[in-house]
């Protein structure tokens, strides 16, 4: 039986202990003061952002800088700047923590696990020894890394894009 390690700042924040803001992708967006500014760059109409409670140390999402909830509203141009732009944060990830796969993915709808509506894809570095004494012992996981300090790490990366 696997038990999980619950981040109880997570469970606050999806149980509505988050900044009142309509939106908190706008909110970060638009540099609002309650909202962490995890931002690593913005490119072509999205924004390049950690996540606030990371799966894995170098966990960012991209999304469309304007508010848009479904992956059909986009417009070929901005699906394809999409793209370009998972690939070069692919490259730069590879280079800067040096995972050994990723996990590449949308939430789409509340009954996906989305605690966000606005449109964003996550990208979460894979390592091959993610499997530690938790897991062994307690069937557990416990991840520990400071969005701040991977922001920062992957903002140099993201100058030359």
């Amino acid at each position: 039986m696997r038990h999980y390690l619950f981040n109880t700042n997570k469970q606050k924040y999806v149980k509505g202990d988050k900044p009142k803001v309509d939106c908190i992708l706008c909110a970060l967006r638009d540099k609002h003061p309650d909202v962490v500014n995890l931002e690593i760059a913005r490119r072509q109409g999205f924004i390049v952002s950690v996540n606030l409670y990371p799966f894995n140390p170098g966990h960012i999402m991209i999304f469309p800088s304007r508010h848009t909830e479904k992956i059909d509203e986009l417009t070929d141009e901005e699906a394809l700047a999409m793209h370009r732009i998972l690939t070069k944060s692919l490259k730069i990830l590879q280079k800067e923590f040096n995972p050994d796969g990723f996990n590449v993915g949308y939430n789409l709808g509340q009954n996906s696990g989305a605690s966000v509506s606005h449109l964003h894809l996550h990208v979460v570095p894979r390592f091959g020894n993610e499997v530690g004494y938790l897991d062994v012992l307690a069937g557990a996981r416990l991840v520990v890394v400071d969005p701040v300090d991977i922001r920062d790490r992957l903002r140099k990366g993201f100058e030359s894009f």
